[in-house]
């Protein structure tokens, strides 16, 4: 395996420590990344989009911060 990919799949299981059952957003969260690219999670609340996130930061060692948006923004 390449330097690269053990990277992003030690990467990926520590956020699936904190973050589980939702593969496919996890995925797509790390293909984001790793694009350089920009990710909108819209989903129910309560399902972890917040903890996700954190635990990505966390991961990689990067501040996190969170803007709470409302119907009036």
């Amino acid at each position: 395996m390449t330097e690269t990919t053990e990277l992003v799949q030690s990467l990926a299981a520590n956020v699936r420590k904190v973050f589980v059952g939702k593969e496919q957003v996890v995925e797509a969260v790390l293909t984001a990344l790793l694009a350089e690219g920009h990710l909108l999670i819209e989903d129910a609340p309560g399902v972890g989009k917040t903890t996700l996130a954190k635990s990505l930061a966390r991961s990689i060692d990067c501040a996190f911060k969170r803007i709470q948006f409302t119907p009036d923004l």
